[in-house]
This record gives structure tokens, C-alpha cells and sequence, in this order.
């Protein structure tokens, strides 16, 4: 959550016709070729010896001190002229190149006239007043003023920075962050590339929230039409099928909505270059080419592959794992991956990153030189939900009569805060019905409860399974450390990831963030948190200042992570050793979700 701004610099009319943009399709998803920060009354275009140049990325910063100055400059990605938010007058901001061991001084300028400004540190650790969250670590940086960061780094690896106020992080105001070890790597590379990835909006992202709040099902356009009914009566049988479409209705919930927005609203960026711009990264033949991948966007889970070529994957969140071959991977929001890919057959490739929802992608090409643009592949089949994906094991098809599915209905619409009771006599893989804490019970904020969540550590994701091509998983992710920490959790705390669909209210255990208190550790304890997803959505959960080491089935240590993905009907633990003081966010990093009320504060205390 954040401190809302006066004003803004949005036309006032934008919300209402920002639909203008929708008049072409493939316009919109691919954006312009020659689009990204706006001069006048055009593009501002660079000269040719720069423009090759900027393809290759941002602007890189190296050193131990650096001036940031965050500001707003008018782009254009779609043909019209728009606001953003940036940092040193470039979206997304310069590449910030550190080495471990270094202690960086970075002092943040607020040139904003009308808002304040602030910069978090995605996944560094740090003592907490630099952290950068107005209202837990420090006051923000207000317009005019200017703040100093300054922390020792403890780590290398691929991070990111964005804001924490507002909705600047839309807006623009993100960044790579990329820190040397002070030892080799356990892998060779020749070159290397930062992929940033990001989603940009048309809209003023307050009035996107606003209409997310009145209408939360927008951008869904793809709801099941008669022409569905009969194929899956083919398929299913009139029986099944029915039972179905029933249970869903029932619930006031489609399997259609994978994501809150999608590219109906969003245009996808890599590296601030819209799809039609083919961002292009160089290499020589016969060179491994080190990719650092970075899900920069404010709502939007990618899935990435480079057809003609393997992936191997050798780091997650920043943090060394056990390489895994693999032709795709997806990326959810806040994550990090690195990869090592050997070009050879061919003089470019596309690095194609569909969204979930396959409504539109981002691109970019590696190439032995600039200008070439190798065939993008076409979007995947859109995914449908299923009772399975939400953690009900299977019960559209477990006979539940029409009573039985009218208890899962609960306070306005969706299952209810009432269905671990509703159906005790239903027997689950998981080992009994998912017990829910008392303030979720008759809470109009929340529509939904998952009956029997597992981890699925093991499963792609909805839209990647079966389909051809090898997809990381969670469960092939091993650090190439042994747990760090070494005792065993002294406690267990549970927490729920909880919301209302048509409200667009998100929540942990029904609590919005005000009215939540704090989830207070002891200093130097080690504790495991349980999240179980009692929603349909998709969540990444990022835990501010320490680290999330995540478990497997058996409850041993599997991989560190500083963002912990959490798909819908999931149930996942880590262990969190609270060896950071101080004040800290807690929070889904779905920036609307976040707005809307699922985030937490955390205090270390001695």
C-alpha cells in the first residue's frame, strides 16, 4: 500500500478513451517499431551510430556512486503520446552494475513537482531504513528533496529496483540491477544480456485501479460460447459438461480469467522496446550467451522461450541453482532467472515471451547483427481453469450435488468462508479439507476458499503442461548450497492468500493491510511460513530484507528465493531466518493486488 498523489499528470479524459487504442489489435500488441521516450511533437530518434547502440539496452552505470534523478518524460509505444515516470529521463531506468563486497552510495533525486518518489532494492538485502517503503523504512522522497542510500552489498546475482510509491512502477519507473561476484560463477559465458521485461499501459494507472474496482473483468473477452458447450458435450458428455458450466455459475466465477489485465490494456515491453521495435542483443557465432531475465512488470507472468534453442538454467532470484536444460520457462512477476543459451544454426532468434494469457507478447532477437528479425511464433491456446487449478480436488466431477454446491457459495458470490464445513464427508489427496483462519469466516472480502491445496512444486503452470516442449518447474530449482541456516524451524506461521474477484479486494487471511497487525519475528529465529492460495488468481509473494528458502514436499531445502510464486489452490512453505532489524513489506507483488490490500508488515524484534 501507498500514500495516494495529489494530482496528475494524465489528460483527464484518458480513462475514458484510452479504448481508442483497441481500434487495432495487432497494433496494440505490437506497438510501434520506433517507439519509446517522446521529443516534441514526435519521436525523439536517435542518430544511427546511437541507435544500434540503444538496441542493445538501457543506459549502464557502473561504480560505487551514482546520482539517480527520477523525473517524467512523454513516450509513445502506440502511436499516441503518454506520461511516464523515469529514472535519469530513460524507462526503463539505467542498468546498475555493482560488485559484491562494495559499499554503493546512491543518492535519488525527486524531480517530480507533485508527488513524492521513492526507489526499493528488489531482493538486495540491507539494513531496513534503506529499504526504500514509504511509511515502514522511511518517509519517501519527497518532490524537490533528495535521499541517500547507501548499504554494503552481501550478495552477487541478477536484481531489479522499482518504485514503492504509488503507481510509479507502472508508470515506469523500474530498472536492472546486476551485481559481480567476487569469485567466478560455476559456468562459462562469453557475452551477456539483461532482458528486461515489463508491461506498459495507455491509461493513468489510478484510473486502470478505478476501473479495475468497478469492472475487475474488463479485459476478460474470451468467456466460453455456445460453440465451447458443444464441443466439450463431444468430448465430456451432456452430463459432465453441464455439471460444469453449473458449477461455475454457482460460483460467479469464469475459468476464463487467467489474468486481471492483459494485452487488451497492456502493450509488453523488453527492454522498454515494444515488439514491433525487435530489441536485438548481439552475439559471435560459436559465443555462450549469458541471459539475465527480469519480470519488471506490474501484473503480468510471462512465458519465455527462444525457438531453435535451449535454455539452460543456472540461477534463480539472483542465487546460483543446479543448471536445468529447458525449451521455456515462465517468469512471474518480481522474478529473476539467468540463462545460458549456445546460438548456433542460424544468424538470429527470437526471444518470444507470451503472456499467461496468451493475449500478446513481448519480443526481442539475439543476432550476429542488427536488422535481422527471425519469425515469431503464434500465441499458444488460450488456457482454461479447472476445479483442479483452484484446489478442489476435482470435484466438478466428484458427483457433489446441486446442495452441496450451493453451501461453496459465500458471502456475495464465489465459494464460500463456509465450505471446510459444507462437505465433510468429501475425502482429498491432500489429506483432509484445508482448515481457514476465523477472520475469513462471514468476511464479504472474501469469495473464495480453496478444499484440498497442494504444492504442485512439480507442475509448470496452467497453459504449459503437455505441450511439447520441456518447461521448468519449481521442483527441478536446487541451489547449489545446502540450507544456509541448518536448524529446523522453531515455529510455523500459516497465512492466506485471500480476495473477492468481482470487488477486486485482495487480502491475507480477508485482512486488507489496515487492518492487519503486524507479523512480528523474533531476531535470529528460524520460522517457516505456510501460504495457502484460496483464490483463483496467481500470486507472487515477495518478502522485503531476508530471504525465502523454499521447501519441497518432504519439508527439506530445496531452492532460495526472494519472490515466491503461488498459483492458484497452492499450498507452499519456506523458511525465513529473521536476521534483519527493523520494519519490513510482506506483500503479493501484483502492483494492483498489492494496492488493493495483500500486503502485510513484518517486524524483526529483539
Amino acid at each position: 500500500m501507498s500514500p495516494r498523489k495529489p494530482t496528475s499528470p494524465w489528460s483527464p479524459h484518458l480513462h475514458r478513451d484510452a479504448s481508442a487504442v483497441d481500434g487495432s489489435r495487432r497494433r496494440f500488441v505490437t506497438g510501434l517499431a520506433a517507439a519509446g521516450i517522446a521529443g516534441g511533437a514526435g519521436l525523439w530518434r536517435l542518430p544511427a551510430f546511437a541507435a544500434e547502440a540503444a538496441a542493445t539496452g538501457p543506459v549502464e552505470l557502473r561504480g560505487t556512486d551514482f546520482d539517480l534523478s527520477i523525473g517524467r518524460a512523454p513516450v509513445n509505444f502506440t502511436g499516441r503520446t503518454r506520461p511516464a515516470t523515469t529514472v535519469n529521463g530513460s524507462l526503463p531506468g539505467p542498468l546498475l552494475r555493482w560488485r559484491e563486497g562494495d559499499t554503493v552510495t546512491l543518492r535519488v533525486a525527486n524531480r517530480l513537482r507533485d508527488e513524492p518518489a521513492s526507489i526499493h532494492w528488489h531482493g538486495i538485502l540491507l539494513p531496513a531504513n534503506m529499504d526504500g517503503v514509504p511509511g515502514l523504512s522511511f518517509d519517501g522522497i519527497h518532490p524537490g528533496e533528495t535521499w541517500t542510500y547507501r548499504f554494503t552489498l552481501q550478495q552477487s546475482g541478477t536484481y531489479w529496483y522499482h518504485s514503492h510509491s504509488m503507481y510509479q512502477e507502472q508508470a515506469g519507473l523500474y530498472g536492472a540491477i546486476v551485481v559481480d561476484p567476487l569469485r567466478p560463477p560455476p559456468f562459462h559465458y562469453d557475452c551477456e544480456h539483461v532482458v528486461l521485461l515489463s508491461d506498459w499501459t495507455d491509461m493513468d494507472p489510478a484510473a486502470l485501479f478505478a476501473r479495475m474496482k468497478k469492472m475487475s473483468e474488463h479485459d476478460n473477452f474470451y468467456r466460453r460460447t455456445a460453440g465451447d458447450f458443444l464441443d466439450d458435450v463431444g468430448r465430456n458428455g451432456l452430463e459432465a459438461t453441464l455439471a460444469d458450466r453449473g458449477m461455475w455459475g454457482r460460483m460467479r466465477m469464469t475459468p476464463t480469467d487467467i489474468s486481471d489485465i492483459n494485452a487488451h490494456t497492456y502493450t509488453y515491453l523488453l527492454n522498454g522496446t515494444a515488439p514491433a521495435g525487435n530489441w536485438t542483443g548481439l552475439f559471435r557465432p560459436g559465443e555462450k550467451v549469458l541471459l539475465r531475465f527480469i519480470n519488471a512488470s506490474a501484473m503480468t507472468y510471462f512465458d519465455i522461450r527462444i525457438p531453435g534453442l535451449k535454455m539452460t538454467v543456472v540461477a534463480a532470484d539472483g542465487q546460483y541453482v543446479h543448471p536445468v536444460s529447458v525449451d521455456e520457462f515462465r517468469i512471474a512477476v518480481a522474478e529473476t532467472f539467468d540463462v545460458l543459451v549456445e546460438p548456433t544454426g542460424a544468424d538470429a532468434f527470437a526471444i518470444f515471451a507470451q503472456d499467461m494469457g496468451r493475449t500478446g507478447y513481448a519480443r526481442g532477437t539475439l543476432a550476429v547483427r542488427h536488422g535481422l528479425a527471425p519469425d515469431v511464433p503464434p500465441l499458444d491456446p488460450r488456457p482454461l481453469l479447472t476445479m483442479d487449478d483452484m484446489g478442489h480436488g476435482g470435484m466438478a466431477h466428484a458427483g457433489m450435488d446441486h446442495g452441496q454446491a450451493a453451501q461453496m457459495k459465500g458471502m456475495e458470490g464465489g465459494c464460500g468462508a463456509h465450505m471446510g464445513h459444507a462437505m465433510p464427508a468429501m475425502d482429498h489427496a491432500a489429506g483432509g479439507m484445508q482448515q481457514h483462519p476465523a477472520s475469513e469466516a462471514g468476511n464479504p472480502l472474501v469469495d473464495m476458499q480453496t478444499m484440498s491445496p497442494v504444492p504442485r512444486l512439480d507442475d509448470p503452470g496452467i497453459g504449459l503442461r503437455d505441450n511439447g516442449r520441456k518447461v521448468l518447474a519449481y521442483s527441478d530449482l536446487r541451489s547449489t548450497f545446502e540450507d544456509p541456516d541448518g536448524r529446523e524451524p522453531s515455529r510455523t506461521v500459516e497465512l492466506h492468500l485471500t480476495g473477492h474477484m468481482e470487488k477486486f479486494a485482495w487480502s491475507f487471511d480477508g485482512l486488507k493491510f489496515d487492518d492487519a497487525e503486524p507479523l512480528r519475528l523474533n531476531y535470529g529465529e528460524r520460522m517457516r511460513i505456510v501460504l495457502v492460495n484460496d483464490t483463483m488468481m496467481t500470486h507472487p509473494i515477495h518478502l522485503h530484507g531476508m530471504w525465502s528458502d523454499l521447501e519441497g514436499e518432504d519439508g527439506g531445502f530445496m531452492v532460495r528465493k526472494h519472490t515466491v510464486d503461488m498459483p492458484p489452490g497452492t499450498k507452499r512453505s519456506y523458511r525465513v531466518r529473521a536476521d534483519a532489524l527493523g520494519r519490513w513489506a510482506y506483500h503479493c507483488h501484483l502492483l494492483y493486488h498489492m494496492e488493493a490490500g495483500m500486503m502485510r508488515e513484518v517486524r524483526v524484534v529483539e
